[in-house]
Order: C-alpha cells, then sequence, then structure tokens
C-alpha cells in the first residue's frame, strides 16, 4: 500500500514539474527577490530627497514652487505601501509607478533650477548629493531591468501550453510590469554637466544672488 503510494506521489510530483508547476515556483521566487531591490533602490533615492532639498534651499530658497514639489513627490511615493502583494495588483503597481516617475521628474527640474546658481554647484554637500542621486539613479535602472525581465519570463509560462493549464488549476496569472512609452527616456539618470557654461544667474541678471543658508 504504502509503494502504491508512493508511486502516486512520484507520478503526480512528475506531471507538475512537466506542466510548468517548479517554473512558477522558480519564477515567482525570482520576481520577489527582483522586486525587492526595486524597492531597496528606489528608497535610497528618497532618503536623498531631504538632505538634497535642503541644500537647493540654502542658495535658491526663493525657488519654492520647484522645492515644493519635490517634497510633494517624495510625500506622494511615501504614502504607497509597496508590499510584495503589490506585484499581484495592477492597479496598485500603475500608481506605484506613476508616483515613482512623478519623484524622477521633479528631481530632473530641480536639478535644472541648480545649473542657474553657480554657488550651488560648487557646494560640496550638493555635488556629493548629486553624485549620489545619478549612481542611485543608474541602480534603480538595473534593478528595473532585471524585475521586467524575470516578469516577462514568468508571464511566458503562464500564457504558454502545457503550463497554461497547470497556471488555470492553481490560480496563476500574469503579473503587472513596467511599462511606459519610452522607459529609456525615464530610466535615465537626471545629470548636470558642470562643465558646460550655465544659464545667467540672479546677479548677472541684475538681481542680487541669494545668501547661503549656511
Amino acid at each position: 500500500m504504502r509503494l502504491r503510494i508512493l508511486s502516486i506521489m512520484v507520478l503526480l510530483a512528475g506531471l507538475l514539474s512537466g506542466c510548468g508547476y517548479n517554473t512558477f515556483q522558480t519564477g515567482d521566487e525570482a520576481i520577489k527577490s527582483a522586486w525587492s531591490e526595486v524597492l531597496n533602490q528606489y528608497q535610497r533615492r528618497a532618503d536623498l530627497v531631504p538632505n538634497l532639498v535642503a541644500t537647493v534651499q540654502g542658495y535658491a530658497s526663493h525657488e519654492k514652487e520647484v522645492l515644493t514639489q519635490v517634497t510633494q513627490a517624495r510625500a506622494q511615493v511615501g504614502s504607497i505601501q509597496a508590499t510584495p502583494e503589490l506585484v499581484n495588483d495592477p492597479e496598485a503597481f500603475a500608481k506605484f509607478q506613476q508616483a515613482q516617475a512623478g519623484l524622477s521628474s521633479a528631481l530632473s527640474r530641480l536639478l535644472v533650477v541648480a545649473e542657474n546658481y553657480p554657488q550651488l554647484k560648487a557646494d560640496a554637500a550638493f555635488r556629493d548629493l548629486q553624485a549620489q542621486l545619478e549612481g542611485t539613479e543608474n541602480r534603480i535602472t538595473v534593478a528595473r531591468n532585471r524585475y521586467i525581465k524575470s516578469v516577462e519570463s514568468y508571464n511566458v509560462a503562464v500564457r504558454t501550453f502545457p503550463n497554461n493549464l497547470t497556471a488555470m488549476i492553481f490560480g496563476y496569472t500574469v503579473k503587472p510590469n513596467f511599462s511606459v512609452e519610452n522607459e529609456k527616456a525615464i530610466s535615465t539618470a537626471p545629470r548636470v554637466d558642470f562643465g558646460k557654461p550655465a544659464p545667467a544667474s540672479p546677479a548677472a541678471a541684475g538681481k542680487p544672488a541669494p545668501a547661503p543658508g549656511y
């Protein structure tokens, strides 16, 4: 009797393996790992924002609109609970992606504004923060690409025969993925070329230059 039960279990294990069950388990773990790294790098970027805003404010406090936009964009990112289950909810995933894209856009505008302030660009703290931000954006791109490939592989397994039969039986469905009209553009790290001549500063335009905050 025991031998018969063992034989049935071995047969079932073989059938499940041949129909993609193990593929789904492996793919799901790969997605979780890739997603964890995406969140890690996005959090690293969010942690840089307060110091970056404070440093820019010290030289350009009147650029209130841009500074406020960055602060609000970071708050929006922080309001989303980026749990592991989020990758199974297309609507929640889209909101997460939209919030991160909003922060990327706000940070890009902030760095463009910084071009108008030579004293700010020369500040060691700002230059260090800008370098950290650029490096983090590059790591975000790598992490996103890894996640995209993991999800693509998993989704193909869910949709193709005979794995799709196993997917229907166990309730496996396709997972949402990063999808924008211009993935390459949105994934490009914000960059300021300090070697190029900056636009006219407030002082050059006949206005008093803002005093450093420290």
